[in-house]
């Protein structure tokens, strides 16, 4: 199958039976999902949203969280993945946030990147997520379900993954293709075993072409 037709049937799928997707992750304002998103490296949503009610009890604002430190934070974070370094970007983000940008969440996925624990993937969520900006946002549910489809090819980091998607999803729903892909990748094209018999898409999928090749030998 031609990687054009692919990405036509893959997309009027998901645009028929997912017309709305979304972040999982509870938030109530962009510093909210800033927390979140910062919290949520390598770790589950649902983890996440278990722990920010406390945290952001805690340290409602970005002035309340730069007012605090690192060992402030921490014991409030212990079950998340990698405590202590996120505690330590936490306390550094707000600190930046409160001196370089009043408070206020910035809407340039450039200036985002300059906080701690801010990659180009948190930077692209908030993008996206709070400002409607026309980016694809890559962890690791879109890169492992990316490249199974055959959506991309050969794509070895985020970066290449980003971009092919980019280049073959039209940019009005890059933003909505972002939590398709995850949502598909946290429910059904699941890491150890995808789930083809509840896949409304195995029809267009590489993989599952390539098993069903591999099984006929």
């Amino acid at each position: 199958m031609r990687r054009a037709d692919r990405y036509t049937r893959i997309i009027e799928w998901f645009r028929s039976n997912m017309p709305s997707a979304e972040t999982e992750l509870h938030y109530n304002n962009p510093y909210h999902l800033l927390v979140a998103v910062i919290l949520s490296a390598q770790c589950t949503d649902k983890r996440v949203n278990m722990t920010t009610p406390a945290l952001l009890d805690r340290f409602p604002t970005p002035q309340s969280m730069a007012d605090a430190e690192a060992e402030d934070i921490l014991p409030y974070i212990k079950s998340i993945s990698y405590p202590n370094n996120k505690a330590k970007n936490l306390a550094g983000m707000a600190k930046k946030l409160v001196a370089d940008f009043n408070g206020e969440v910035p809407d340039d996925i450039d200036l985002l990147q300059t906080l701690p624990g801010v990659g180009r993937k948190t930077a692209n969520v908030i993008g996206s997520v709070i400002f409607g900006k026309k980016v694809m946002a890559v962890e690791t549910h879109v890169f492992r379900v990316s490249a199974r489809l055959g959506l991309t090819v050969n794509a070895k980091n985020p970066l290449q993954t980003e971009k092919q998607l980019s280049e073959n999803i039209p940019s009005d729903l890059l933003p909505l293709a972002h939590h398709w892909l995850i949502l598909h990748g946290r429910y059904v094209c699941t890491a150890r075993k995808p789930k083809s018999g509840e896949c409304g898409i195995k029809e267009w999928c590489k993989y599952y072409a390539d098993q069903e090749k591999a099984a006929a030998k």
